[in-house]
């Protein structure tokens, strides 16, 4: 099952097309979920009968067009809908307990700060177990291509298989970027053969970790894409051409070592294209 996120603004409708497009990929059910926040306007939970309650029926003319989309999209795919009253950070916890993966517009109804990085994404991000997918409202050309970054840590391996996996149902190039930095010494500069020499360690590393995924995936064409640069700069620079860009997390169940760590936060900030933070076990 895809839990997707719905409030209504284009970002969300973005989303839910986005979602369809993977439900039907991966043959899964779409919930589509929208949370009735009443804190924000102190609106009671049972309002004059004699007046009807704005904000759920907001909400469920939201979820009425959200549907109407997906139908719209793939017609094949099963949908179906939760209204519930709640802060939207919980709901969409509660009912992605037993998702495979989690989708929400960049930009909600309270802005980036507000809803992507605020509480939402945050309780999110930080509990979920599966990957948790932000979409960029504004319409890009398709690419071809899925990008992943690459680290010898342990919260790399769940990122790389969902980008196998996204690749090889796309029928989509899937490049793996590993970029890294030296620390700046005090005295002296770089000698060549040191900076060869880690080169070329690093790329039998990032060798290794594909390995068991490209032998498993035999017909997914991978480009190794091993760079001296910072790692959200060479993300960002390559998710200008890319349809996804996958970045991996760690799963101490912790915002700031979640979805706000900090080369996850950086390319949520910055890069153009789809963004999806796949938590590691622990």
């Amino acid at each position: 099952m895809i839990v997707v996120g719905v409030d209504g603004s284009l970002p969300a409708r973005a989303a839910v097309a986005w979602a369809a497009g993977d439900a039907f990929r991966r043959h899964q059910p779409l919930l589509l979920v929208h949370a009735v926040d009443r804190q924000p306007y102190q609106i009671s939970k049972f309002p004059d009968p004699d007046r009807p309650d704005s904000l759920r029926r907001t909400g469920q003319r939201a979820l009425n067009e959200a549907v109407a989309l997906v139908h719209e999209r793939q017609p094949s795919v099963e949908v179906t809908t939760v209204l519930e009253d709640g802060a939207p950070a919980l709901v969409l916890r509660q009912q992605a307990k037993a998702a495979a993966e989690v989708v929400v517009g960049t930009r909600g109804l309270g802005g980036i700060t507000g809803t992507l990085l605020g509480s939402v994404s945050d309780h999110v991000a930080g509990h979920a177990e599966a990957p948790v997918v932000v979409v960029h409202a504004k319409s890009r050309p398709v690419h071809g291509q899925v990008v992943v970054g690459v680290a010898d840590t342990p919260e790399c391996r769940p990122a790389l298989a969902y980008a196998f996996e996204q690749a090889a149902l796309r029928g989509s190039t899937l490049r793996a970027v590993h970029a890294w930095r030296r620390p700046v010494r005090a005295f002296g500069t770089e000698l060549p053969h040191e900076m060869e020499e880690e080169r070329a360690a690093r790329e039998e590393t990032v060798r290794a970790c594909l390995r068991p995924f490209t032998q498993r995936y035999p017909d997914v064409s991978v480009v190794e894409d091993v760079r001296y640069a910072d790692a959200v700069e060479a993300l960002t620079r390559t998710s200008e051409e890319a349809d996804l860009l996958i970045v991996g997390s760690h799963g101490r169940g912790v915002v700031s070592a979640a979805l706000l760590g900090s080369v996850s936060k950086g390319v949520l900030h910055r890069a153009p294209c789809t963004v999806a933070v796949v938590r590691g076990a622990g």
